[in-house]
């Protein structure tokens, strides 16, 4: 027999979890990383912090090259 696919439940965001997220978005801390902390996915993480109207996925700026010359 097969096997059952388990089902995906939301879970609630708690006062702490929106705490720790503002806290991840002050500090610039790689959207990854902050989900694998929280185990939530990508696409949760950002839709929350957009609605809560908080910046995140922050990219670094990139390095400039200087061109040689000759």
């Amino acid at each position: 027999m097969a096997k059952k696919a388990k089902k995906r439940v939301a879970r609630e965001y708690t006062k702490a979890d929106v705490k720790e997220l503002r806290a991840h978005s002050k500090a610039k801390t790689p959207v990854t990383k902050i989900s694998k902390l929280t185990k939530r996915t990508v696409a949760a993480l950002r839709a929350k912090a957009r609605k809560l109207g908080i910046p995140l996925g922050h990219l670094r700026p990139a390095k400039k090259t200087e061109k040689k010359k000759r």
